[in-house]
């Protein structure tokens, strides 16, 4: 299984802070459930606390966090 976990506004947009879900071989087909339509293509990625794109491979047991991009001044 996968933990997917969701911060900041993600959480109201997808319904939930976290999901356990099958593994899948990328993040990107991870990303493809219909659980995360509304994710925005922006989405900052990590898996396992690392930052991440959409080809980086998944196995058992990773953690994915899913973070709206951050902006300051």
């Amino acid at each position: 299984m996968i933990t997917v976990k969701c911060f900041a506004r993600y959480r109201a947009l997808l319904g939930f802070s976290d999901v356990q879900l099958p593994a899948a071989p990328t993040l990107g087909e991870l990303l493809a459930d219909p659980r995360f339509q509304a994710l925005p293509k922006d989405a900052l990625l990590a898996v396992n606390q690392t930052f991440a794109d959409r080809t980086a491979p998944l196995q058992d047991g990773d953690e994915v966090a899913l973070m709206p991009p951050v902006s300051g001044g």
